[in-house]
C-alpha cells in the first residue's frame, strides 16, 4: 500500500510541490478522492474512512495528531502539526495516511473499484506494476 500511496502522492504534487510544505502531502490525494468517495458512502462514510485511517497512522507517526477530520470528511488542522515539524517525518506521515486509507478501501470496496476511482481522478497515474493484492510494503 505504501508504494502506492507515495505514487499518488508524487502524481498529485506534480510540479506544485512547494519544498517549504507545512502540512503532510496526504491532503491533496484525500482532497481529491474525497467527492469520489462520497458518491459511493456519503460524508458520513468518508468522514469514518478517514478517521480510521488517521487513527492507524497516528499509531505509526505521531505528528498527525493534530490532523482532525472535518463532518464532511475533510482534513484540518495541519498548521498545528506537533514541532518539530520535520519534512521527513511529514511525507511519512502522508504516505502512512494515505496507504491506511487505500488499505481500508480496498478491503471495504475491493481493487477494481479502487482502481477505477483512482484512475478517474489520476488518468496518468502509471499502474503496470502495481500489486494490490500482496502484503503491506514497509
Amino acid at each position: 500500500m505504501r508504494a502506492f500511496a507515495e505514487r499518488l502522492i508524487a502524481c498529485e504534487a506534480g510540479d506544485h510541490e512547494s519544498p517549504g510544505r507545512k502540512s503532510p502531502a496526504a491532503y491533496p490525494v484525500c482532497e481529491r478522492l474525497r467527492p469520489h468517495l462520497a458518491i459511493l458512502v456519503g460524508n458520513t462514510g468518508v468522514r469514518s474512512l478517514f478517521l480510521r485511517a488517521l487513527t492507524q497512522a497516528e499509531a505509526e507517526v505521531p505528528a498527525l495528531r493534530a490532523i482532525r477530520v472535518n463532518g464532511d470528511g475533510s482534513l484540518a488542522g495541519a498548521g498545528k502539526l506537533e514541532a518539530p515539524a520535520d519534512p521527513e517525518e511529514l511525507a511519512k506521515g502522508g504516505v502512512v495516511l494515505v496507504a491506511q486509507l487505500l488499505g481500508l478501501l480496498l478491503a471495504f470496496i475491493g481493487d477494481k473499484l479502487v482502481l477505477r476511482i483512482v484512475c478517474d481522478v489520476w488518468p496518468n497515474l502509471e499502474l503496470k506494476d502495481l500489486n494490490l493484492s500482496g502484503s503491506d510494503e514497509r
